[in-house]
C-alpha cells in the first residue's frame, strides 16, 4: 500500500466491550462477575469496558487475548478503529482546516 492509498474503513465499528459481550459473555453464558474474576480485574472495570465507558488498555488487551485465545493486538486494533471513527465524526471540520505538509522552496 502506498502512502496515498487508504485502507478500507469500517463504518461505525463497535466498541471492544460490545464485541466482548456479544462474542464471549452472552454465548458462553458468563456473568460480568465471573469474567472479571477470570481476568483478575474488578467487576466495575469490566462493566465500564462492556458499557463503552472506558477503552481497552494494553494491559487489558493482554488479559483479553489470553482469556479469549486471541491476540492483544486484535483488541487494541478494535479500540483504535472505534476511537478513530468517533474522532472523525466529531472533527470532520479538520479536513478544511489542516493543510498538507509541503517541502519549502529552496
Amino acid at each position: 500500500m502506498t502512502t496515498t492509498e487508504k485502507p478500507m474503513e469500517m463504518f461505525n465499528p463497535p466498541h471492544p466491550g460490545e464485541v466482548l459481550r456479544g462474542l464471549y459473555l452472552k454465548p458462553l453464558g458468563l456473568s460480568v462477575t465471573e469474567v472479571a474474576k477470570l481476568l483478575h480485574v474488578t467487576r466495575k472495570t469490566l462493566s465500564e469496558l462492556l458499557n463503552g465507558h472506558i477503552g481497552v488498555s494494553p494491559t487489558m488487551a493482554l488479559r483479553l487475548g489470553l482469556a479469549t485465545n486471541t491476540t492483544p493486538e486484535s483488541w487494541l486494533n478494535k479500540q483504535v478503529a472505534y476511537d478513530l471513527w468517533q474522532a472523525k465524526q466529531k472533527l470532520k471540520h479538520l479536513r478544511r482546516m489542516v493543510k498538507p505538509l509541503k517541502r519549502k522552496a529552496a
